[in-house]
C-alpha cells in the first residue's frame, strides 16, 4: 500500500504550500500524486491530503516524519495524523477515481486539482 491520508492540515495549507513541505521534508521525487481538497464556497481546505508514495518501503519513513507533524509553516495548533486511505492505494486507482471528477473541469484552477 502506497496510498496515504494526511488528517489535521491547516485548513489554509494550499497544495502547493504541502508539496513544498514534503519537498523540504526529504519526499521531493517520492511520491507520484497529491491531492489537498477544497471547500470552492469558503477557498480553502477541508483539512486532509492524499499523497501516494511510489515505492511501499517509504511509507514508515514518512509515517515517522508525519505522523504527529506539527512545525507547519502557518501558524497553527493542529498535528497531523497519517493513515492509509481507506479508498484508493495506488497511482492508478488514484488516477482513475479524480479521471472523471468535477474537479477536473477545465474551469478549475490547477491548484485545486490532484
Amino acid at each position: 500500500r502506497t496510498t496515504l491520508m494526511m488528517r489535521n492540515l491547516p485548513n489554509n495549507y494550499t497544495r502547493d504550500m504541502l508539496v513544498q513541505l514534503l519537498d523540504r521534508e526529504g519526499f521531493a521525487g517520492s511520491y507520484d500524486f497529491v491531492y489537498l481538497p477544497v471547500d470552492f464556497a469558503r477557498g480553502c481546505g477541508l483539512g486532509y491530503a492524499f499523497v501516494n508514495l511510489v515505492d511501499a518501503s517509504l511509507v514508515t519513513k514518512f509515517k515517522c516524519c508525519f505522523d504527529a507533524f506539527s512545525n507547519w509553516k502557518l501558524r497553527t495548533t493542529k498535528v497531523c495524523q497519517v493513515t492509509f486511505s481507506d479508498r484508493d492505494q495506488g497511482l492508478k486507482a488514484n488516477i482513475k477515481r479524480y479521471r472523471n471528477s468535477p474537479v477536473m473541469h477545465p474551469s478549475v484552477s490547477d491548484e485545486f486539482k490532484p
